[in-house]
């Protein structure tokens, strides 16, 4: 591992091709883009024209979908050979994936699935992170789950179980405090407290999205993290919170169904970006 995660302290959004056009037209109050990679892994066409003309003129960031992290099978080496490609191609600034696993054997799954937190489960992933980190030639950042379900066999806290994998291989971590909110809120437990026991020093990037409420089979609530709204405004009081405690950290606003047009999304950005300017007035007093 030799690049290290160096996203600027300001908000992001993620990149929709709908909102290409609205961006060149004039210099947007963002600090960075981010993109899904696996929706840049072909060999050109619109895609690569648009993303070369973001790159030229901001800060980008890579986030993965489907590497597979927490499978317990191999990696898919054609797939990270693709990520290397692309990461080499546009130099970002920060490159991410999920702790989740979605594929098993030939067939991958629309979705990003939990896993237990066990010491197989944890020495497995590292592999996989070290494996990534070494073919990629740079920091990994790995992003908390939203879960839906707890696994019995489970014998070490999640948290414990990010800072050992960060403290092992080198890697950092993404905080997404939406997924943070919804867990805790489907599990009974606090977000707060979840928050503050969270290892920020190693922490190089935020996330923030909607969700919606549902409820499940016996009637009881259930959040589903579902980046289709704007951010709640439990989740906003909570950043704040998390910015004050950890100081100002890249922020990325994710918005991927129901996508709103570019003010509503630039709004959103500009929200976060204003806490952390408060928190970077804060610091300098």
């Amino acid at each position: 591992m030799s690049i290290i995660s160096n996203l600027p302290a300001r908000a992001g959004v993620g990149f929709k091709p709908a909102h290409f056009r609205d961006i060149l037209a004039a210099v947007q109050p963002i600090g960075f883009f981010e993109v899904h990679a696996e929706n840049y892994m072909g060999a050109g066409g619109p895609p690569h024209v648009q993303l070369s003309a973001l790159r030229e003129r901001y800060a980008l960031s890579v986030h993965g979908v489907g590497l597979s992290i927490g499978s317990m099978q191999p990696l898919d080496r054609d797939h990270l050979a693709r990520l290397k490609v692309l990461c080499d191609q546009y130099q970002p600034e920060s490159f991410s994936e999920h702790l989740a696993w979605s594929s098993h054997g030939d067939v991958y799954f629309n979705d990003l699935l939990p896993l237990p937190y066990t010491r197989q489960t944890l020495a497995r992933v590292a592999e996989h992170v070290d494996e990534v980190q070494t073919a990629l030639g740079r920091m990994m950042l790995l992003e908390n789950p939203s879960t839906y379900v707890r696994f019995a066999e489970s014998t070490i806290p999640e948290l414990d179980f990010l800072a050992e994998l960060s403290k092992r291989t080198g890697c950092g971590l993404l905080l997404d405090v939406n997924n943070a909110f919804v867990s805790a809120k489907n599990h009974g437990t606090q977000p707060l407290s979840y928050l503050d026991s969270f290892p920020f020093d190693r922490v190089k990037e935020i996330h923030l999205g909607g969700h919606d409420e549902e409820v499940d089979d016996a009637g009881a609530p259930l959040l589903i993290d579902t980046h289709g709204s704007r951010v709640a405004d439990a989740v906003w009081t909570l950043y704040a919170h998390v910015i004050a405690h950890a100081g100002p950290i890249a922020t990325l606003i994710e918005w991927d169904n129901d996508v709103p047009d570019w003010a509503t999304l630039r709004a959103e950005a500009v929200v976060a970006q204003g806490i952390l300017a408060d928190a970077s007035r804060a610091s300098a007093a």
